[in-house]
């Protein structure tokens, strides 16, 4: 799933390649994939790309007003695009004029007058990728319950979110609406860096934890935005792979104190962890595990 640095890079990205040029066309692929109805998917057409940003995991496309007599309000809109786990954005220097299939595995498909542009394509079955077309990015549910971007925050402000959370840490570090942009990749190699159990409760942190998570999370975040940034969305998810030290590398090495990297699984994921470092060598239960054991 992309997360806050790749979405950011993302955003830079579509910002640098399309911005100030016209849309030429827009087109919906996927049934279920915009949850907006008004603006209409016309509206975008005409108007000018004038740059893109993040919120949390949502990639924010904001094109201008519309040319004179055009369609929709006159304010400018926001194509707000959240890529779920199998979603991506696919840029081309030349599109096909002709629309994609539907129930293909482009779910939108936006082409600037120069005929450059960008598909958003989604793998697999589970189609999870949403997008919306509105005049304020804020009345995207997703976008409205979104809890403060974790670099902007300094370590009270950090600390202030994660106040009165009981739940342990990886899954509050997570949780959307207290920490937007994190998500599994990023929160094991966070939880890694600062040396804590992701099955420690959030609430019984000391100071001097607190102080480790905190900075944890800001140096892995900025080192990653400054990994992709710049790299082109062909190339981003090589970028990611590279600078993980633990997540998605079960049964190899801790690059820090060489001991096997160790895995608990659930029904549709997994996470990652180093016993050396992060639960004084314990091994933490595996339900999953557990019962092929049995």
């Amino acid at each position: 799933m992309p997360e806050l640095p790749e979405v950011t890079a993302l955003a830079e990205f579509v910002a640098a390649h399309a911005g100030g040029q016209q849309v030429a066309a827009f087109t919906v692929a996927s049934l279920n994939v915009l949850s907006t109805y008004d603006p209409p998917p016309t509206a975008l057409v005409g108007r000018t790309v004038t740059g893109a940003t993040r919120h949390g995991k949502f990639l924010d496309v904001v094109v201008g007003p519309p040319p004179p007599g055009g369609p929709g309000p006159d304010a400018e809109l926001h194509l707000v695009v959240h890529l779920a786990r199998a979603g991506w954005l696919r840029w081309s220097d030349q599109l096909s004029p002709a629309p994609p299939k539907m129930g293909g595995p482009i779910a939108l498909r936006l082409r600037l007058a120069s005929g450059a542009g960008f598909d958003i394509t989604e793998a697999g079955t589970k189609k999870s990728v949403a997008a919306a077309i509105v005049t304020d990015p804020r009345s995207v549910p997703g976008v409205a319950r979104l809890g403060p971007d974790p670099l902007s925050l300094d370590v009270d402000g950090f600390a202030a979110a994660l106040r009165g959370r009981t739940g342990r840490i990886k899954t509050v570090i997570t949780d959307q609406t207290v920490l937007a942009g994190i998500g599994n990749a990023y929160s094991d190699e966070i939880l890694h860096t600062a040396k804590l159990s992701p099955f420690a409760t959030a609430a019984t942190l000391t100071p001097d934890q607190l102080l480790r998570l905190y900075t944890a999370t800001v140096d892995v975040l900025t080192a990653a935005v400054a990994r992709t940034v710049g790299a082109g969305a062909a190339r981003l998810k090589g970028e990611k792979r590279t600078g993980l030290r633990v997540h998605a590398r079960t049964g190899l090495p801790c690059p820090v104190c060489g001991d096997t990297v160790a895995e608990v699984s659930f029904a549709d994921r997994s996470f990652q962890y180093c016993p050396t470092c992060q639960t004084g060598g314990r091994l933490l239960a595996d339900r999953r595990l557990s019962r092929l054991i049995k």
